[in-house]
């Protein structure tokens, strides 16, 4: 039986959720138009109107990528589309009399693998404590973080920064609709991690975003994961080449090409990255002097992003996980002396000196977390902590299982806490008898502190700014306010860019 208040007027139509666990859950609601044929590579359409109920029980499709990251259970995978724009919405099943605080929330995936249906980011935890919570697909890979506008033709159009155009698309739609499900559309924070983190921190630099969000979260942002402008045509033709497509006309062919092919196309090229190093990323947010005028990094320190207030941190050991999944990372001293080889000699030496263990193996480690993630954390907090309120942290929690494993506190592992996973069966396996309640203090901790963040732009009590005294909360089985923690490596990395 469906309880009344699942169905909900948007302003494309009526979509009907389900009710459970104390919450109301819709899920694949579309924010905007499938963007396909004449569409692809284009910017988002608002949806097309429906008549009747639209039935949002279910997830629909993620953005097409390898098959291997779509799994939501044993033997179970999500099916992919091109038609992949669409938000998920959870609010506690019993209505409020005021409207609720919004956290919306973007996956990670390095800008070519993930979905907002992977069921670590159900929501429904950070819904029952008074929130609505909205997760978004946005197009990924070579159909939107690969910038191709430099094919574009006058009978093919193609824009730049397509990502960054749906996520911006969906904060609209959260806008107009989120009052429908409870939502306070003044009161938007965004969040992700990863990639998602380095997203949160582009929007800050997109005008077209201003005034869609109250504040923001960025949880492991990673540095480098800007476009190059001069790089950009060289990979669109690259790219091209690896399709086979006819260089003359390329858009039109582009229009041709399934989707998978893309997917493979794409992993060819950044195979021939790691081999041939461009001296810059190939898929992310580039500064194209139009949607996003200046690199949102330099954006932040010249003081022209949006002035809300931030929380940005990074993990441990972010490090370790590369080890052993999704080896993109140098962690050995012969892949990050390739990097540091394109550095000036100074700086090389400034910032391996900051590291008296170097060139061991957790020096390495050590290192190659600050290169991909303290630095960028380090560097949003002092350029944004001059003119927003600005809070710092560091996530050291991991269970002994974890410890044992030689992960700790690696990338991702915060998300754990933030989605509450340590009260599932799953995460109870984690924690075993002797961790469940430091596991708990922890989730409890930092869930309370971004709903606070959420509802106040401040993150409750005994949590300063990070300014002067550079404070940082460091979340653990005791947590703790540390101030500038680390100094020499923080200095070390100062002016440092990734060049990859």
């Amino acid at each position: 039986m469906v309880d009344r208040n699942t169905r909900v007027t948007t302003t494309s139509g009526t979509v009907e959720g389900m009710t459970g666990d104390g919450v109301t859950r819709w899920r694949s609601v579309p924010y905007a138009r499938p963007p396909v044929g004449r569409l692809r590579l284009r910017a988002p359409r608002p949806p097309i109107p429906w008549r009747g109920v639209r039935y949002c029980h279910d997830f629909a499709f993620c953005a097409p990528q390898r098959r291997r990251y779509t799994v939501l259970g044993v033997n179970k995978y999500q099916p992919m589309s091109e038609d992949c724009l669409t938000v998920n919405v959870v609010a506690p099943a019993t209505p409020t009399d005021e409207p609720l605080p919004v956290l919306f929330f973007i996956h990670g995936g390095g800008y070519m693998l993930g979905s907002s249906a992977t069921p670590i980011y159900d929501g429904a935890a950070l819904a029952r404590r008074g929130c609505v919570y909205v997760s978004a697909n946005y197009r990924l890979g070579a159909l939107g973080c690969l910038d191709l506008s430099s094919l574009a033709t006058p009978d093919h159009p193609i824009e730049s920064n397509l990502f960054l155009r749906d996520l911006v698309f969906a904060l609209e739609w959260v806008r107009d609709n989120i009052a429908s499900f409870g939502g306070d559309p003044d009161r938007v924070t965004i969040f992700g991690e990863s990639a998602g983190a380095h997203a949160v921190a582009t929007l800050l630099a997109v005008p077209a975003a201003r005034g869609l969000f109250a504040g923001a979260i960025s949880e492991s942002p990673a540095s480098g994961m800007v476009v190059a402008p001069e790089a950009a045509p060289r990979f669109a033709a690259q790219f091209a080449e690896n399709l086979g497509v006819d260089p003359r006309n390329a858009a039109a062919g582009l229009m041709q090409i399934e989707p998978y092919r893309f997917v493979k196309a794409l992993d060819q090229l950044l195979a021939r990255l790691v081999e041939e190093p461009a001296g810059s990323f190939a898929i992310g947010p580039i500064a194209d002097g139009d949607y996003l005028p200046r690199d949102p990094f330099q954006a932040i320190a010249r003081g022209e992003a949006h002035p809300v207030p931030v929380i940005v941190g990074n993990n441990a050991e972010e490090a370790r996980l590369f080890t052993r999944w999704l080896k993109m990372m140098p962690t050995t001293e012969r892949t990050i002396e390739r990097l540091l080889g394109a550095a000036d000699p100074a700086a090389r030496e400034r910032i391996t000196a900051a590291y008296p263990d170097y060139p061991h193996p957790d020096a390495c480690m050590q290192l190659s977390a600050d290169m991909f993630f303290g630095s960028a954390a380090w560097q949003i907090a002092e350029a944004h902590s001059k003119h927003a309120p600005t809070y710092m942290y560091r996530y050291d929690y991991a269970p002994r299982a974890l410890n044992w494993t030689g992960l700790g506190a690696t990338h991702g592992m915060e998300l754990l806490a933030v989605f509450d996973l340590y009260r599932t069966r799953w995460g109870s396996l984690l924690t075993l008898a002797a961790d469940q309640r430091s596991a708990l203090r922890v989730s409890n901790n930092i869930q309370s502190r971004w709903r606070r963040f959420s509802r106040t732009g401040m993150p409750g009590e005994g949590w300063p700014t990070y300014d002067q005294d550079r404070a940082v909360m460091v979340f653990d089985n005791h947590s703790r306010i540390e101030h500038d923690p680390y100094p020499g490596r923080r200095q070390a990395w100062e002016g440092f860019t990734l060049v990859q």
